[in-house]
């Protein structure tokens, strides 16, 4: 048999467990209360008792039966709630305020035998009523029995208004419980459903909804903010990815209109005899081999813009920047270039080190390509005073304006000084790119000036964070 809805529903299970803790809670501190002043009151009724029968059998020991007898006639006539009997060897009554022990005869005990017994008496209004009372019985050495109790029907009525009391809380305790529970509960639901409803909304493919966010500093207020935060990144990855296959067929548009131009002219210059076949094959394989170089950059662009620099390990840059300056050095002198270096030791950093190093190459490979023969390409690498790791390439070339400096750093950017010269575009754009995956950033400065005639040339820095624990330094 199903429950119905309302039992199966969270709201109400949680009131329900929100309800069964506060009255355990609650009942748990209401019968301690009243197990404390019960055992209170006992306790103190016992120890008037005890007092007595102490004060009285010092008495006795002190002046005897007659004196112990005149005591308690005393005490009966002052009146109170306390029960005297004195009996003598036969357990026959002497003096007191009550004719017989409330106790069976038994043996006598070391200490005296307590118990527990009720008086019948009659109110005011002349009805019988029974009240508790409590009482030990001692034996003197003399033979006789002494008996002290107390009546602790007053006692026991505190402890029943007191009980009353306790049920009133515990009514009231129901309530608040159910109150709270309710109150909680539906909070929980409102939150919980605002959740649902964005997880529903992002399986239907909507990545912009967002969870209510209340700043509460609760749980669920976290929940929410991690929810948020998580389908932030992954909005970002989704567009990012969205961006790369918008930007690859964007980007592969123009080489291949170029390359099929190309291959049209070829064919008519083959069939007008102007070239071979294998000549115009040769157009084709070499316009393919540029178009695929692109869509591996616009490719790895994207990869680095989406997900960041992959496999990152920790490694001396200062031998990535030895071998590049040595790979790049013959180019240099072939093209009748001064190419130096200057590497420092020691620049570690974390990242992905086939990455840096086609970073490098771009930025070499710019240097060498746009600087006239006779100018010069210095390559440095270096920590900076901030610690940062700095690998730069100054040239003396016809350098870039300050406002295309943030431009070239852009896709398929290419300036009128550079359109005689192969490329596509890319080489900065990817050298920005694996900077910002590594959490650096690309600089463009100023070269150094007119040298020799030529142009103020250009400084490309690419600045890269050290690894942790290795960013002390004094450069």
């Amino acid at each position: 048999m199903k429950l119905p809805s309302l039992f199966r529903r969270t709201p109400f299970r949680l009131t329900l467990l929100f309800l069964a803790l506060f009255v355990a809670t609650a009942s748990a501190v209401l019968a301690y209360v009243y197990v404390a002043s019960a055992s209170e009151a006992r306790a103190r009724a016992e120890a008037g008792v005890r007092a007595e029968v102490e004060a009285l059998t010092a008495v006795y020991r002190t002046r005897g039966v007659d004196a112990l007898n005149q005591a308690l006639v005393d005490r009966t006539l002052r009146g109170g709630s306390y029960l005297y009997l004195l009996m003598d060897k036969d357990r026959k009554t002497i003096t007191g305020n009550i004719s017989t022990s409330p106790l069976e005869p038994g043996a006598a005990v070391q200490g005296g035998r307590w118990d527990d017994f009720r008086l019948t008496d009659t109110d005011e209004a002349g009805k019988v009523r029974k009240r508790q009372a409590i009482g030990v019985e001692m034996p003197l050495a003399g033979g006789e029995q002494l008996f002290v109790g107390e009546d602790i029907g007053d006692i026991e009525a505190y402890l029943a208004r007191l009980t009353q009391a306790l049920w009133g809380a515990m009514i009231m305790v129901l309530i608040l419980g159910i109150g709270g529970g309710l109150v909680i509960s539906r909070r929980v639901e409102k939150s919980m459903s605002g959740l649902n409803r964005v997880v529903m909304a992002v399986q239907e493919g909507d990545l912009k909804v967002r969870a209510p966010v209340t700043h509460s500093g609760d749980e669920l207020d976290e929940l929410g903010q991690g929810l948020n935060t998580m389908l932030d990144r992954l909005e970002a990855s989704m567009a990012s990815i969205r961006h790369a296959g918008d930007a690859i067929a964007h980007d592969l548009r123009s080489p291949l209109t170029r390359m099929r131009a190309k291959l049209e002219v070829a064919l008519m210059d083959a069939d007008a005899g102007k070239v071979s076949g294998v000549d115009a094959l040769g157009v084709a394989l070499d316009e393919a081999d540029l178009l695929l170089k692109t869509f591996n950059t616009v490719l790895a662009i994207a990869r680095l813009q989406a997900g960041g620099a992959p496999d990152p390990k920790v490694f001396d840059a200062a031998e990535l920047a030895t071998d590049m300056a040595e790979l790049y050095e013959p180019s240099g002198e072939d093209k009748g270039l001064e190419f130096s270096s200057e590497i420092e030791k020691g620049l570690m950093i974390e990242g992905n080190q086939p990455f840096l190093a086609q970073a490098l190459a771009n930025i070499i490979d710019n240097a060498i390509k746009y600087t006239p023969s006779g100018g010069a390409v210095k390559f440095r690498a270096r920590r900076r005073s901030s610690g940062e790791i700095e690998f730069s390439v100054t040239d003396t070339g016809p350098g870039v304006p300050d406002e295309d400096r943030e431009r070239v750093l852009q896709r398929f950017v290419r300036l009128d000084n550079s359109r005689t010269e192969a490329g596509s575009g890319l080489g900065l754009s990817l050298v920005t790119a694996v900077a910002e995956a590594h959490g650096g950033r690309v600089q463009l400065d100023e070269g150094p000036g007119a040298y020799g005639g030529q142009g103020p040339g250009l400084r490309v820095a690419l600045v890269l964070p050290p690894a942790s624990g290795t960013a002390s330094g004094t450069n």
